[in-house]
């Protein structure tokens, strides 16, 4: 198993406390913008935590105000418009790779969003389970902006689930901001705090998950996913072994255990 000390990574901040990783995007003089290496970095990390043992939940922010103002200008849509086809494909399939990762990846994932969350790093934000934000926040899909379609890195899929159709659809056809109020109105914020507390609630959510059963948040998280291509039956059946699995596991021993002695459960995530 990997640990969490091993990762190194050279294009944003990895820090570690208890069971909670946090990824702070630090490029704060241009917004923290993505190139094509931080992309790459970010994916293969999340690909990563599947084998990580000591990070139970992952909280994603962004350094000096702002989360994420999506690809960055020069350094890759400058180059995009250079490529063919094949180099084309290439990067949309590694762009998409990072939310499948996130997607994948047993813990769950809380973004702490303040200032602008743009693009790629809209999608950062679908690609997390919760996300908190403040009232001054800006959520934009900006690739309409850019002559693209809004079809990008799962919007399509992913962002009618959390605002509903019609919503995602004036969002993604129009690429227009998105305030706080509005974004917690709209259910893409859990909720919304002071930009000094949202990173703190981010993380204290985190903690609450990671003390939890983590192996059944992580099937929770799981079949989350998964249920989406699945008629009622197959969810059900689904669940049914999904539940069965979780019956077998220490922690739900453990609570059974602590509410006959009138005591609380003390988790360990098996």
């Amino acid at each position: 198993m990997t640990k969490a000390a091993d990762f190194k990574p050279q294009h944003f901040k990895w820090e570690v406390q208890g069971k909670v990783a946090t990824i702070t995007l630090n490029r704060p003089d241009r917004k923290n913008p993505l190139t094509f290496e931080s992309y790459a970095e970010l994916r293969d990390t999340f690909r990563a935590l599947n084998y990580v043992d000591d990070v139970k939940t992952v909280v994603v922010t962004g350094a000096g105000g702002n989360f994420c103002s999506g690809g960055e200008v020069h350094e890759i849509i400058g180059p995009l418009t250079k490529m063919k086809m094949p180099g084309l494909l290439e990067f949309t399939r590694m762009t998409g790779d990072l939310v499948k990762a996130m997607r994948a990846c047993p813990q769950p994932i809380v973004a702490a969003i303040d200032g602008i969350c743009a693009g790629a790093g809209a999608m950062i934000a679908c690609g997390s389970d919760i996300r908190y934000g403040t009232a001054h926040s800006k959520v934009a899909f900006l690739f309409v902006r850019v002559g693209l379609a809004g079809a990008d890195m799962g919007a399509c899929t992913l962002l009618p689930r959390i605002v509903g159709q019609g919503r995602a659809a004036e969002l993604l056809y129009t690429g227009r901001s998105m305030e706080g109020a509005e974004a917690e109105r709209f259910g893409f914020y859990n909720a919304i705090h002071e930009p000094e507390k949202v990173l703190v609630a981010a993380q204290n959510m985190a903690r609450s998950l990671a003390s939890g059963p983590t192996f059944a948040h992580g099937m929770t998280k799981k079949l989350l996913h998964q249920e989406w291509n699945m008629g009622l039956d197959e969810a059900i059946e689904a669940e049914a072994q999904a539940q069965a699995i979780c019956m077998q596991t220490q922690d739900f021993h453990r609570a059974y255990h602590a509410f006959a002695n009138k005591q609380r459960p003390v988790f360990e995530g098996n």
